[in-house]
């Protein structure tokens, strides 16, 4: 059985910064890279996955 992630967000760049979205409450700012092979990344603060536009993770959902 998988646990969805919190938030899952389509994005445009393999390069992302993720800061829990939630300003004082959020966490530290953190520069994310989506490898090309698997499409997809998952924040280790907060655990929302970034899903590269396009790439192999991204369904069209």
């Amino acid at each position: 059985m998988s646990i969805e992630a919190p938030e899952t967000k389509i994005v445009d760049t393999a390069k992302i910064a993720c800061d829990g979205g939630e300003g004082a409450l959020g966490h530290p700012r953190v520069w994310l890279h989506i490898p090309a092979e698997d499409g997809f990344v998952e924040c280790p603060y907060c655990d929302a996955k970034y899903i590269l536009k396009g790439g192999p993770a991204d369904t069209g959902a």
